[in-house]
């Protein structure tokens, strides 16, 4: 099972930019999308529905605005949309597809760069998600998270991270919550398990040729339950072509 997740910045952008041409040729079977900035009703268009794949999308109540989408090969058994709070549902930041043996999710952690008053709301939202993470490890099933967190979690996956220890994306709370998460809780992130080597980064700012010089973050994850970290076999970053700031982050499974 090939699983690729990706903060598209918005999916016009991505588009027009060959995210969907690259996407048909990966033959993965769940793709989870962040940060769309559109409605579902606007992607009616054929370039936003690629042959073979049916698409899923949670809107944000606000136009251009978050939103996140799953687009998978076979059809789910069930699809869930938000997790009861505010910050998650208005703001169209999850959405879950079951299958037969593993649920897939689409997040996305609101960035807390902008303002204090973004912070608070990133750290609100990073509260009540782990609320759900923990009432997810009393189900008796499979579970892969796939989504941007704006956070890297250790020093290895942040260039100059020295300088950046009281920035929003490394502060020591956020990178506590990771930890808690990972270790503490027990959920694996699926990349680190495969790949332990520096300078993996899947962001990078728009500016001073931070891409071509590996000048970025690690944001993006697959995050998921303990009983997978065995089926876990190859994880991988593309950066050959630039759809966003982001890159996608592809990680296989035998599953």
């Amino acid at each position: 099972m090939r699983v690729i997740t990706f903060n598209t910045q918005g999916i016009e952008q991505a588009t027009d930019n060959g995210f969907f041409d690259w996407m048909v040729q990966q033959n993965a079977d769940v793709v989870c999308l962040q940060d769309i900035r559109a409605k579902e009703y606007q992607l009616d268009d054929k370039r936003y529905h690629p042959d073979g794949y049916y698409p899923y999308f949670f809107d944000a109540w606000e136009d251009d605005y978050s939103g996140v989408a799953i687009y998978s090969r076979e059809i789910p058994k069930a699809i869930m949309t938000g997790l009861g709070f505010e910050l998650c549902d208005q703001h169209g930041r999850f959405i879950q597809a079951d299958f037969e043996h593993v649920s897939v999710s689409s997040f996305s952690i609101p960035s807390g760069l902008k303002s204090e008053e973004a912070q608070e709301e990133k750290i609100q939202f990073m509260n009540d998600f782990m609320g759900h993470l923990s009432k997810t490890l009393r189900k008796r099933r499979e579970f892969i998270f796939c989504g941007t967190t704006h956070i890297a979690h250790k020093t290895v996956d942040l260039s100059n991270w020295y300088a950046n220890q009281t920035v929003s994306g490394f502060l020591p709370e956020e990178r506590e919550w990771m930890a808690e998460i990972l270790d503490e809780m027990g959920y694996v992130d699926a990349f680190r398990q495969i790949n332990k080597a520096e300078r993996q980064f899947t962001w990078w700012p728009d500016y001073n040729r931070a891409r071509k010089l590996n000048e970025g973050a690690r944001l993006d994850y697959q995050i998921t339950t303990a009983n997978l970290r065995k089926n876990i076999k190859n994880a991988s970053i593309f950066r050959d072509q630039h759809f966003s700031e982001h890159a996608p982050l592809i990680i296989d499974y035998d599953i």
